[in-house]
């Protein structure tokens, strides 16, 4: 089991390798949430190409705990990254004095991802670095990701990777405990956490998805049905924008 979990690992570690050296960029920007997906993601980045060539990225909002930001500067300094700090708040006030703004939990989840990336990419352009996604396979079959927002990358190392699959590598590449311990939350709003928003342990997310795929996509259980019916809703998320240029090409 040891020898198959080094070898997977190291298959990510050699893909973002790879997709540094042909990219041309001198290094790779990461979000860091202060929570395990992204933690994963950026100590795979630094041991693919080195800790000096990542930036560690925490884009905190009003309502961001202090503790995640600890943990990021933490797991920043452990690998050899550089770790800053920028506020996402005058982005958001900026966008409050807008005609019509309404402040809903859902529209501003959705600003707040996207303006999160919108900072990840503008710090990649100007230092000539690759954007690291941190999506993981459970959110994003899901579709429990924003457009455009957390689900846009120049290189996603974990999106193939079950939430569950997500921790034992955690285990593995010694993600301290403040934040393997974590509730997984996206910090969207004060209290929020994943599992309680979808309303799916992750437990119940990975094998539904593992069994529905052995299934051929077909619900034999209420919680197969439930997943299957978020699949099929998010599709939109998983596939490029409808345009006639796509359909011209088709033989």
């Amino acid at each position: 089991m040891a020898t198959e979990l080094g070898c997977r690992m190291g298959q990510v570690e050699q893909m973002i390798r790879y997709a540094y050296w042909t990219s041309g960029r001198k290094g790779i920007v990461v979000g860091l949430s202060g929570g395990v997906d992204s933690a994963v993601a950026a100590v795979f980045c630094c041991r693919a190409i080195g800790g000096e060539k990542v930036l560690g990225l925490s884009l905190p909002s009003a309502i961001s705990k202090a503790s995640d930001i600890e943990d990021a500067a933490m797991l920043c300094k452990k690998w050899g990254m550089e770790h800053r700090v920028v506020s996402i708040e005058p982005m958001l006030d900026g966008f409050r004095t807008m005609q019509e703004f309404k402040d809903s939990r859902y529209l501003l989840g959705n600003l707040m991802a996207r303006i999160r990336m919108v900072i990840l990419y503008y710090h990649a352009n100007r230092d000539h670095k690759l954007v690291c996604g941190t999506s993981n396979r459970s959110e994003y079959m899901l579709g429990y990701c924003t457009k455009f927002g957390d689900n846009a990358a120049d290189l996603q190392p974990i999106m193939h990777l079950y939430k569950s699959e997500i921790y034992m590598i955690a285990e593995e590449l010694g993600i301290p405990e403040s934040i393997l311990k974590k509730i997984p939350s996206a910090g969207l709003w004060e209290g929020q956490s994943d599992e309680e928003e979808i309303g799916l342990s992750y437990e119940e997310i990975d094998t539904s998805l593992r069994v529905l795929e052995l299934q051929g996509w077909q619900a034999l259980t209420p919680v197969e049905e439930k997943v299957l019916e978020f699949v099929k809703k998010s599709e939109h998320k998983r596939l490029p924008a409808p345009n006639l240029l796509a359909e011209q090409k088709k033989p």
